[in-house]
This record gives structure tokens, C-alpha cells and sequence, in this order.
């Protein structure tokens, strides 16, 4: 009777797997679509992007100061697509002085051109930056296809996690902080959805993937309280990050940059922290698999020793991760000779080794924590078919069958 309910009960499983794939699937597209946020307001009908060719560079009107440029170029640009594509038509390039905001363009520089008109007549021409766009999507076609070749079905499921991610980074999170919500409790809520999603997706609706949500959520509570504590004693603001100031400018002064700086620091490491709290989870599986009578203690106790493995590289990758970031800034305090005790004093110094040092306390928390939640979820729910003597006065074994 048992043994003839199974097929069933693992069709069961596995339809619900594709239903939940469908689901997210679904609500992803629903996302990108969703009215009402300022991402997804529409463009004015008289403003048309358009790719377009550099045909000329007028460069009489730029002065170079060292070697930084001002003034301004005058362009004639072809468009290769559009409404105007085979037209001709003069744009301007404003340089203000800043390698990091100012483009330089040059015959054959293909870019992205945004066109005002008026009934069809052209008004204005703004040279936005270089194309990107094919090559972009020749990068992510060449990852998705390298993923889906090597992973199959999981790659799926991966890609779709991976599209769900930015999709709520970029259509709720972000426009959920403009509309003035409380940074903290949307990045935990959004944070909280994702780890869920991604996990589920990849491991299943099984003890592996359970196990692996719960020991990250605990990972990334203890980040979240973490950042809000140290991140008072640090006494930074959110100005330090790059465009604060200006968003501050760009209508939006109500916004408060103190806790959105805190909600990234959480966020940034709830990646690393699902990929331990999932090691982790996924080697106490195989684990119990093959030995099904692994005790609490020794279960927890093997956890321990995949966390230990795993915490040294995951917490030199955060490491790695914002050293490269600003590569640039650490140089020019060498360069100048800083003191090191002044460097380490400065805010936007100590708010990357607040992101570090928190970031890394939550791997190194949630490896443990995880391990004590597998100990008792695989523990309690193992189904176990161990034979075990006991031998009667009499001599005899009986055989005793745990299931």
C-alpha cells in the first residue's frame, strides 16, 4: 500500500515544482509590467530613442584643461532605426569637466540618440552615451545559454531567479524607496521574498530547500540588526554613496539616505549569505542520505564542518567584492601619502568597512545557524530504513524495521 502511493506523491512533488516555477514566472512579468511606479511611466510621444551613427565631430568650441575637456561638440548623426532612420541631423554634447560623466564621441561611434519632436519635424538631439545595447544582449544571451547547456533544468530555474531579482530590485525596491517607504522594512520584505523565491526555485519544496530559507533568513536578521546598531555607532550618512546628494536635488529631499545606506548593506550580502546558508543545507541532505542514523549532535556537528570550509573563502569574496569598487580611491591615499589612521577615520572609508565587517559577520553566522536548523529538520524527518537487532532472552534476533 505504501510503496504503490509513492509514484504518486512524487508526481504530486514535481508537478508542484513546475507550478511553482509558472508562478514566479508569471508574477515576474506582472512586475515589469505593473502601472503606477515611476519606472514604468511611459515617455512622452513627441521624445523617440533611436540608434545612430557619428557621421562628424565638430570639436571647435572644446577646450582641454590637463586632461579633462570642456565646451561642447557639435555631431552629425545618421539614424539606423526609427521613425528617421537614413536621416541626417546635427546634435549637441555638452562636456562639463568630469572624465566620469562626460562622453567624447568620434566618427563611426554608434550611440543612443534621443529625438524631440514636434509632428514629426525634429526639434532636438541628445546623444545619450555609446550603444550598448547588442552587446548587452549578446552577454547575457551567451550567460543564460552557458547556464541552461550546463545545469538543465535547474539553469531554468536559475535564470528565472535570477530575472525575478532584478525585477524586484529594480521595479519595487528602488520606486518603493522614492515613494517614501520605510527603507528597512521594504528592503527586509523584499529581501525576505527573494531568498524564498531563489531558494525554493533551485532546491525544490523539500527539508533541503527549508532548511536553507530558515538558515538564511536567521543569517540575514542578524545582518539587518547588525547594520542598524554599528551603523549608529558609525555615525555615517547615506550622502557617502555615489548620486545621493543628487537625488536629494532631483526632487526627492524626504528621502532617508541614513537607513537606504543600512538596507544596502543587507541586501548586499543576502547573495553570499543564501549561497552558504544552501552549501551548507545540501551537504547535511547528502549527509543524512547516506547515513540515515546520524544522531542531533553529530549531524549538527558535520554542519559545523562544511561552515568552516566554506566561511573563509565567502567572507574574503565580500572582501574582494568592494575593495574592487573603489580600487581607484585606496590608490590616491597612496599616492598622497595619507596616514593610514586618517584613511580609516574618513565616512566613506569606514562605511565600506561597516559593509565589510557586518556583511561577513552574517556568513559567519548563518553557517552555524544553519547547521543547528538541518541538525533537527533532518533529525526529526529523516525517514530512516536502518535494520536494528534486538535479541530476546531466548536467543532469537528479531529484526525491527524503522521507517
Amino acid at each position: 500500500m505504501r510503496d504503490s502511493k509513492r509514484p504518486s506523491l512524487s508526481n504530486f512533488l514535481k508537478d508542484r515544482e513546475k507550478i511553482f516555477v509558472l508562478l514566479v514566472a508569471l508574477f515576474t512579468v506582472f512586475i515589469i509590467y505593473i502601472p503606477g511606479t515611476k519606472l514604468s511611466t511611459a515617455q512622452p510621444q513627441n521624445r523617440v530613442h533611436a540608434k545612430a551613427v557619428v557621421l562628424s565631430a565638430d570639436n571647435s568650441m572644446v577646450q582641454q584643461f590637463g586632461i579633462v575637456k570642456t565646451g561642447e561638440q557639435i555631431l552629425e548623426v545618421r539614424f539606423l532605426d526609427g521613425p528617421w532612420k537614413g536621416d541626417v541631423a546635427e546634435a549637441q554634447n555638452q562636456l562639463v569637466g568630469k572624465m566620469e560623466l562626460d562622453k567624447f564621441f568620434r566618427p563611426q561611434d554608434r550611440v543612443l540618440a534621443v529625438v524631440d519632436a514636434d509632428g514629426g519635424n525634429i526639434i532636438d538631439v541628445t546623444l545619450i552615451d555609446r550603444y550598448r545595447l547588442d552587446i548587452e544582449a549578446a552577454l547575457l544571451g551567451l550567460f543564460v545559454l552557458l547556464v541552461v547547456a550546463f545545469a538543465g533544468w535547474t539553469g531554468v530555474k536559475a535564470i528565472l531567479s535570477f530575472v525575478f531579482t532584478a525585477v524586484m530590485l529594480w521595479k519595487v525596491l528602488l520606486p518603493g524607496y522614492l515613494e517614501g517607504c520605510d527603507p528597512l522594512v521594504l528592503s527586509a520584505a523584499v529581501t525576505a521574498a527573494l531568498t524564498g523565491v531563489i531558494i525554493f526555485l533551485v532546491a525544490g519544496f523539500n527539508r533541503k530547500g527549508l532548511v536553507a530559507f530558515l538558515g538564511a533568513t536567521a543569517g540575514l536578521c542578524l545582518t539587518c540588526a547588525l547594520s542598524i546598531l554599528f551603523g549608529r555607532l558609525f555615525a555615517v550618512h547615506g550622502a557617502v554613496k555615489p548620486f545621493a546628494e543628487t537625488l536629494l536635488y532631483s526632487g526627492y529631499p524626504h528621502l532617508d539616505l541614513g537607513k537606504i545606506f543600512l538596507s544596502g548593506i543587507f541586501i548586499a550580502s543576502s547573495g553570499a549569505v543564501m549561497d552558504l546558508a544552501m552549501d551548507v543545507s545540501a551537504s547535511m541532505n547528502e549527509i543524512y542520505l547516506h547515513r540515515p542514523e546520524l544522531d542531533l549532535a553529530r549531524g549538527i556537528r558535520s554542519g559545523f564542518q562544511v561552515g568552516r570550509a566554506v566561511i573563509g573563502t565567502m567572507t574574503t569574496t565580500l572582501l574582494l567584492a568592494y575593495f574592487g569598487g573603489y580600487s581607484t580611491m585606496r590608490m590616491v591615499f597612496i599616492g598622497q601619502g595619507t596616514p593610514l589612521v586618517n584613511i580609516l577615520n574618513l565616512n566613506y572609508v569606514a562605511a565600506e568597512i561597516l559593509h565589510t565587517l557586518v556583511g561577513s559577520f552574517g556568513l559567519v553566522a548563518v553557517a552555524p545557524l544553519t547547521a543547528v536548523i538541518g541538525g533537527f529538520f533532518y533529525t526529526r524527518g529523516q525517514e530512516e530504513s536502518t535494520v536494528n537487532p534486538r535479541v530476546t532472552a531466548g536467543g532469537k534476533k528479531i529484526l525491527k524495521i524503522k521507517i
